[in-house]
């Protein structure tokens, strides 16, 4: 597959008329049979904020417990190589609606708002006749976190059932919007009342089309703490830290398994919906995050850091009779390759401008002929990234190389060292590998128009005004307004 970069203004004009072409073409989905609609798959896609693959029962993990999702894996696929694109919310957001990678739509910072012009899976579905959701965080209206984001386009597609805050992180007084400026303060655990709207959402969607909903949940990105008490059932001395961990904050890492294993709870109550509805092999539903969370491995916090624990992200995919049960796959996913891949299987057309894989066929247990690696970056590290460089990194389902604006900094064999603490960039031993992995990362940096240039390059080709120390734009919070 050729991905080819464009200037902004070049990929805008084209993505317009590709988006008229789109719709255009979408009017014939909704001119389509009831039979023929009916066969086509419901989607319900959960994904959280800043969860990493590591941290499950059936990822092996000794002390969260998640046997909602441990279930969900025995009923599908758990695929243990899925990987974010550029580890951050609104870059990882954006590669997902719409199958581009960030230095393409020029989504590479948080608090951007994304380009109304460009299909996404929102908006090929919703021409389809889908009946589309979206519940929870968004983060893709730009630098008001408290935005309502009106009906129309920036909504991208999810037109039918809207319940979104675009930023917050205050699960005990959380809010959201509808379809009016005045925001809607919720009553306990954030996340518990987003699966009660899901409910809504299910109970009130109509019979004769398929729905695509999607639920974004909030946890367990930082702060750990907030939560009810009742929640709060791991206490510091019951964490087992990861050796690469060497100053850990057994406080911070209980919270974040509380957290967990709340929201695993939650997706138990999202599949015993489904089920109970006599929805399980006409619902496709996955699981993922946006990106991981270092929590004190490798001595570094958060996300934007090239390590398993931000880059990897769990990935669990379920539909009985359509996808294989209880299988362990090896195959490389990547943020942009979702959008194509849902769309497939919803037997809708890829727009033109997508840049990922369609993976329908891996999903579905009908190849293996998967991509043999994945790219991700950090384009620009910004904010709690701010002093920490700039990196590119390829990974295939066994080695990880990364690259700074020096040149090849870091390789490790995941297979032999799952924790990473053995940087191999210097071993006469693994020249060949070394070698290998370097040219692999030249071809995707050729597919996606990268030269790896100094940051703030790209910060001046889109025209941002950002914060010269932090290099994030400057962000605020002002309830009601939509800008």
């Amino acid at each position: 597959m050729t991905i080819q970069k464009l200037s902004r203004r070049t990929f805008l004009t084209t993505t317009a008329s590709m988006g008229a072409a789109v719709a255009a073409s979408g009017c014939a989905g909704l001119r389509r049979s009831q039979a023929a609609r009916r066969r086509q798959p419901n989607i319900l896609f959960v994904f959280a904020d800043q969860m990493r693959a590591q941290e499950m029962g059936c990822a092996g993990h000794p002390t969260v417990r998640t046997p909602r999702l441990d279930r969900m894996a025995s009923e599908g696929v758990r695929f243990v190589n899925a990987v974010s694109a550029c580890p951050v919310c609104t870059p990882y957001r954006a590669a997902l609606l719409s199958g581009c990678y960030p230095l393409t739509t020029g989504m590479f910072l948080n608090d951007l708002r994304m380009p109304t012009n460009i299909p996404t899976v929102g908006t090929v579905l919703r021409d389809e006749g889908y009946h589309m959701g979206y519940i929870g965080k968004w983060h893709l209206d730009g630098t008001n976190r408290g935005v309502f984001t009106p009906p129309g386009p920036r909504r991208q597609g999810f037109d039918d059932f809207w319940a979104v805050a675009n930023c917050t992180h205050d699960y005990m007084k959380a809010y959201l919007y509808r379809d009016t400026p005045e925001p809607i303060w919720l009553n306990g655990y954030e996340p518990d009342v987003q699966t009660d709207i899901a409910m809504e959402f299910l109970d009130a969607a109509p019979p004769d089309r398929p729905f695509c909903l999607f639920v974004s949940y909030g946890t367990p990105h930082n702060p750990y703490e907030l939560m009810p008490e009742e929640y709060k059932i791991y206490r510091p001395e019951d964490i087992q830290p990861r050796p690469n961990c060497p100053k850990p904050s057994l406080k911070d890492i209980a919270g974040y398994c509380s957290h967990i294993t709340a929201l695993d709870r939650n997706m138990g109550r999202l599949l015993d919906a489904i089920d109970q509805r006599g929805l399980a092999e006409d619902t496709l539903v996955v699981f993922t995050s946006d990106h991981g969370d270092m929590l004190g491995s490798h001595g570094q916090q958060r996300k934007q850091r090239p390590w398993d624990e931000s880059i990897c992200v769990p990935f669990l995919i379920r539909q009985p009779g359509h996808v294989p049960a209880g299988i362990k796959s090896e195959a490389i996913i990547n943020t942009p390759d979702i959008m194509p891949t849902l769309l497939s299987l919803c037997g809708a057309e890829i727009p033109p401008h997508v840049q990922g894989e369609d993976l329908s066929k891996v999903w579905t247990g009908h190849s293996r002929n998967a991509p043999t690696s994945a790219l991700t970056a950090c384009y620009v590290a910004f904010s709690e990234g701010k002093n920490f460089p700039e990196w590119r990194c390829v990974r295939t389902n066994r080695h990880s190389l990364v690259r700074n604006g020096l040149g090849s900094w870091m390789l490790f064999d995941n297979r032999e060292d799952p924790y990473q603490m053995n940087n191999l960039i210097e071993s006469p031993g693994h020249s060949e590998i070394r070698s290998r992995l370097e040219k692999d990362l030249e071809r995707w940096l050729e597919r996606t128009g990268d030269t790896f240039e100094d940051p703030f390059y790209y910060i001046d080709t889109f025209g941002y005004p950002v914060d010269k120390e932090t290099k994030h734009i400057p962000y605020y919070v002002e309830y009601g307004k939509s800008d």
